[in-house]
């Protein structure tokens, strides 16, 4: 399927699912947060879904803390899709897991996403984004408001900068900012030579050390109107069987 000179049954899919979960773990303790149950399904099912709805042909899981269940869960494919599996052996963030993955990525530019967050938005339309601008990394952003009714502010994400072409210019720590904002919704196209220069073998964040590195390296900003869903603590987590049901 080419959309806008974009193969993307050729472009793979990351999905970053090694992390611990522990402020979910009062609710969620006997499993990773991507199969914590949201209408009655893995929340990595939506995840999944969305990829594959994209024409995504191969998927790499990089799970860490009980991997093992996540395997056993979903195995070697899912709706069409070839799925992989790179596992930690210690804890690396975001960015460590990534480079770790990086001999199981087959095509040069990629998709990303976190495993304990959902955005509405067009895959397809991103990677063609990504391309027609020659960016070397794009993120998927999300308005967030100071008072949003699920909890989700930018004082917990931070917020980022963009230039008037949507060139990322800087990145608000969180908590530095209380107002209104883009912040950064957890889904990425990458070029696979920008994943090469994360450090090996160590704890490394995507979000506060890879992407702030980036700047001034066709780094580029998505804007998505879609809504969003972070299940990575029980209250967000609450809202998710009702974000679901809409979708139905």
């Amino acid at each position: 399927m080419r959309i806008g000179g974009v193969d993307v049954e050729r472009v793979a899919a990351v999905i970053l699912a090694g992390g611990l979960g522990t402020r979910l773990s009062s609710v969620v303790a006997d499993r990773p947060k991507v199969l914590a149950s949201v209408c009655g399904k893995p929340f990595l099912t939506y995840l999944l879904n969305q990829v594959a709805e994209a024409g995504v042909k191969h998927t790499v899981l990089c799970v860490g803390y009980r991997g093992d269940q996540i395997q056993g869960a979903f195995g070697e494919s899912y709706a069409g899709m070839r799925l992989s599996y790179s596992q930690e052996t210690a804890l690396l963030g975001t960015g460590g897991a990534l480079r770790l993955a990086l001999s199981l990525i087959e095509s040069g530019m990629f998709i990303a996403m976190n495993g304990d967050s959902y955005c509405e938005v067009d895959l397809r339309d991103l990677c063609m984004r990504h391309c027609t601008r020659r960016a070397k990394a794009t993120l998927v952003l999300t308005f967030m408001s100071k008072s949003a009714k699920s909890g989700i502010k930018t004082t917990r994400y931070g917020c980022v900068t963009l230039g008037a072409d949507e060139m990322i210019t800087s990145f608000e720590e969180k908590g530095r900012t209380e107002g209104a904002g883009w912040m950064n919704a957890g889904i990425y196209a990458l070029d696979l030579e920008m994943v090469r220069d994360i450090p090996q073998g160590r704890l490394v964040s995507l979000e506060r050390e890879v992407f702030p590195s980036w700047v001034g390296q066709r780094l580029y900003g998505y804007r998505s109107r879609g809504r969003f869903l972070d299940i990575g603590t029980p209250k967000s987590y609450a809202q998710a069987d009702k974000f679901f049901a809409k979708r139905s």
